[in-house]
């Protein structure tokens, strides 16, 4: 863990002069974003890994409202004027609920196709070999935006028997690729908005002050005008010029260079051990040291016999050994200069991500570790 921290801040450190990235990379044009949109359909064609119906009814009910719609009678009819008809009761297990999800995005238009995710609702154990039947994807508002089919592609696989069961990944959820057709397109378009409003994906005073500064540097010499202006410390507004088209116009833009400020935070994850510390992240000297104390109680019982002709018992008597060790440690001076330093001297301590993680939070309570420390 401590060699990938290292060879890991060792790269940063590398790539530290060219920090420099794109203002479409790190900033999106407002009013123009993806649209969830959503479906429930049947996957059919599976090999016995389908739900149960008895334990999902919406399955049943589902195929039985399919089958009826295409003009197959599963209900049995009965000439009794007393007795209604009750449906016929399904036995398949190669047929799966599930809920379709996708992302429209907004420069995709009718025609054109999309990738699809298909994930189980009922207890069906996997949708390996299965195809999804015509599905309609709704966003928000409730209208159709998309319709799904095809063969779905599942990564992960479950196999087993009665004593053992085997699985990888997640055989109840997949993708069909280019499975959805769009039959809609989503209101709003580049030409009919006034002005181009650029909102950023981090907001931050000094990445949005740096933007503005290079969008008017490169209007200046290229329009002999200066058309950006700031709204907060999110959002930027263009103005673009009239003899200019949009998609032009947010290509020259989009393609400015500018380093982006973040803020000094240091993540830390102790479920996994990851620590994250920010290049901006400084530590006030302080001399830090860290021992790790072993308790080790060990159970010894010892059977004691009676004399003999004692008329006595044999019985088990505990014994308990208890040992104390505590590892000798080394006092380092930290003093965060920069980031390689300070990994520097942690390291110099001989310290395990949980060690590491312990002493970063004893620093913030003492007040000598200046950035925000996000415990997840």
């Amino acid at each position: 863990m401590t060699r990938l921290l290292i060879a890991l801040i060792l790269i940063l450190s590398a790539a530290g002069a060219q920090a420099a990235v794109r203002i479409k990379d790190i900033a999106d044009i407002k009013g123009l974003r993806e649209n969830q949109i959503v479906g429930y359909g049947l996957v059919i064609g599976l090999n016995g890994t389908g739900d149960t119906l008895r334990n999902a009814p919406f399955t049943e009910q589902s195929l039985q409202s399919m089958l009826e719609n295409m003009g197959i009678n599963v209900r049995n009819e009965t000439t009794s004027t007393t007795n209604p008809p009750r449906p016929t009761t399904l036995r398949t297990r190669n047929v799966a609920a599930v809920m379709v999800t996708a992302d429209l995005l907004p420069s995709i238009g009718p025609g054109e196709r999309m990738d699809v995710t298909v994930s189980s609702l009922g207890d069906a154990t996997s949708l390996l070999g299965g195809t999804l039947v015509m599905t309609s994807l709704r966003a928000a508002d409730g209208a159709v935006y998309a319709v799904a089919q095809g063969a779905v592609t599942v990564a992960g696989y479950s196999v087993g028997g009665q004593a053992q069961n085997v699985s990888q990944g997640t055989p109840t959820a997949g993708r069909i690729p280019n499975g959805a057709l769009v039959e809609r397109e989503v209101q709003g378009s580049l030409h009919e908005m006034e002005f181009l409003v650029l909102e950023l994906k981090n907001p931050d005073f000094v990445t949005a002050t740096r933007i503005l500064d290079a969008v008017n540097r490169y209007a200046g010499g290229r329009y002999r005008s200066q058309i950006a202006f700031e709204r907060d410390y999110r959002t930027i507004v263009l103005s673009k010029p009239r003899y200019v088209g949009p998609v032009r116009f947010l290509a020259e833009i989009g393609e400015l260079t500018v380093e982006p400020d973040t803020p000094a935070r240091v993540v830390i994850n102790e479920r996994t051990g990851t620590v994250v510390i920010g290049r901006d992240v400084r530590i006030s000297t302080v001399a830090v040291t860290h021992g790790n104390l072993t308790v080790r109680v060990t159970e010894l019982p010892v059977v004691s016999q009676p004399a003999p002709f004692s008329q006595g018992q044999t019985v088990v008597v505990p014994q308990t050994v208890v040992e104390a060790n505590e590892a000798g440690s080394q006092v380092a001076i930290l003093s965060g200069v920069d980031l390689q330093r300070l990994v520097r001297g942690l390291n110099q301590i001989g310290l395990k991500p949980s060690g590491i993680i312990a002493i970063l939070q004893a620093i913030k309570t003492a007040g000598a570790l200046q950035a925000e420390v996000i415990v997840q």
